[in-house]
């Protein structure tokens, strides 16, 4: 007999998520990505900022997606250390207006599992790999959404008042 897979649609559940008021997102990315694919062996870098630190890591892969991947998790283990049982498992890519040729919109799909649980996320950019990238993020912070353990950014640091705020505030 056939087991039916109940694959969850992350990238509908977080955009609900992310239209509530009251929802924070468990990482911030500083910045974007730094992808450098010289055809061996490509490297990402990236800025994140999570549970009051901030990391900045680079990463190498097979390819574009795995570097991207690899970067991410990186970033993210040392926090939610659940992400490295995160796999990839499922990877796809299609244009949505083939008129356009190369300049066309590219949606990624991917599909992660934890173990325990599987859900897809899908992007859609004029880049490949910003789509992929996009997917990712999408795909770990459903990874720490499901685990119960989100916890929003730090909140930003109060700025220096100025020598004018300071002296009103002695005169009151």
């Amino acid at each position: 007999m056939k087991r039916l897979l109940n694959i969850r649609d992350a990238t509908k559940e977080l955009n609900i998520l992310r239209a509530l008021d009251t929802y924070r997102k468990p990482f911030e990315l500083l910045g974007t990505y730094r992808l450098i694919d010289d055809g061996v062996r490509p490297e990402a870098t990236v800025s994140i900022r999570a549970e009051n630190g901030e990391m900045h890591e680079a990463s190498t892969g097979v390819g574009p997606v795995d570097a991207l991947a690899g970067v991410l998790k990186k970033s993210l283990v040392s926090i939610f250390p659940f992400i490295q049982n995160v796999k990839l498992v499922d990877y796809s890519s299609r244009i949505h207006d083939s008129r356009s040729g190369t300049a066309a919109s590219v949606e990624v799909s991917i599909i992660f599992t934890n173990g325990s649980e599987i859900w897809s996320v899908s992007a859609i950019s004029e880049n490949i790999n910003m789509a992929s990238f996009m997917a990712l993020l999408d795909g770990f912070e459903y990874a720490i959404q499901l685990s119960g353990l989100a916890s929003p950014p730090p909140p930003a640091k109060p700025s220096e008042p100025s020598p004018q705020q300071k002296k009103e505030a002695l005169n009151r």
